[in-house]
């Protein structure tokens, strides 16, 4: 598999907020998931992760601060540092992890 169309495999899924993997490069995953207007809970992970938005926009908390993430801009999330999606997040994200 070489190329992906994101936004029609996003357009398959199923379920807002489950991500599904798409592919693996070096030794991290790529996952692509469906932001809906809910909020995602808290949650931290030992490793750094990217966040991609490739349509929408995420707003981020982080640190008691809300970061907005819009169409073509990526996050950097430090491995250990807690984070949550805010409520009216919408679109379509990548998540490069392990």
């Amino acid at each position: 598999m070489n190329k992906i169309d994101l936004i029609a495999a996003s357009q398959q899924l199923p379920t807002a907020w489950r991500s599904t993997i798409v592919g693996r490069a070096a030794d991290a995953q790529i996952k692509l998931l469906q932001m809906n207007a809910d909020a995602y809970p808290d949650e931290t992970h030992d490793f750094d992760e990217a966040l991609f938005v490739i349509d929408g926009v995420m707003h981020l908390k982080i640190g008691g601060q809300v970061e907005s993430v819009t169409a073509g801009q990526m996050y950097i999330v430090p491995a250990g540092l807690p984070h949550a999606v805010a409520p009216g997040s919408y679109g379509t994200l990548i998540i490069i992890d392990r």
